[in-house]
């Protein structure tokens, strides 16, 4: 299992971030890396809700749910399917009130399909991909709640 921690500081209020962060459509308006995402539940936000989310590439997709949440505080999500090479994957955001700012912070644990060779990939280069592609969505993030 790897762990990557990434955190960002948000001129915007802590309720429009976690709004931001739990809905199940529009993720495309906050991440570059995202073609479109699509609810796959009556629940577009909130405890089980699911959603489909194709990337940019044309080629990738996940579905996930929310696992667990605590209002304008802190939301986990659970990949369910992909068609990425990960046996599993779950992240937590936790979101905070810093000054007149929030802070946005995520911890994601993950593992690899295909054993040691897995593992090797990830050191190698699945690693610096998804630190890259949340740091892109972080920038997203920010961008899309400091001018909306």
């Amino acid at each position: 299992m790897t762990t990557l921690n990434n955190e960002i500081t948000i001129n915007a209020p802590v309720e429009k971030i976690f709004h931001a962060l739990a809905e199940m459509e529009g993720l495309e308006n906050l991440d570059p890396n995202v073609k479109k995402s699509t609810s796959l539940s009556n629940i577009k936000s909130g405890m089980n809700a699911k959603r489909k989310v194709d990337m940019i590439d044309g080629k990738n997709w996940f579905e996930e749910k929310v696992t667990a949440i605590k209002q304008n505080e802190s939301l986990t999500y659970e990949l369910t399917a992909c068609s990425f090479p990960v046996k599993s994957l779950k992240y937590t955001y936790t979101v905070e009130k810093a000054d007149n700012q929030t802070r946005v912070k995520q911890a994601m644990t993950y593992e690899i399909k295909f054993g040691l060779l897995g593992k090797l990939l990830d050191a190698l280069m699945i690693r610096k991909q998804y630190n890259k592609g949340i740091q892109g969505f972080f920038l997203g993030l920010k961008s899309f709640a400091e001018k909306n």
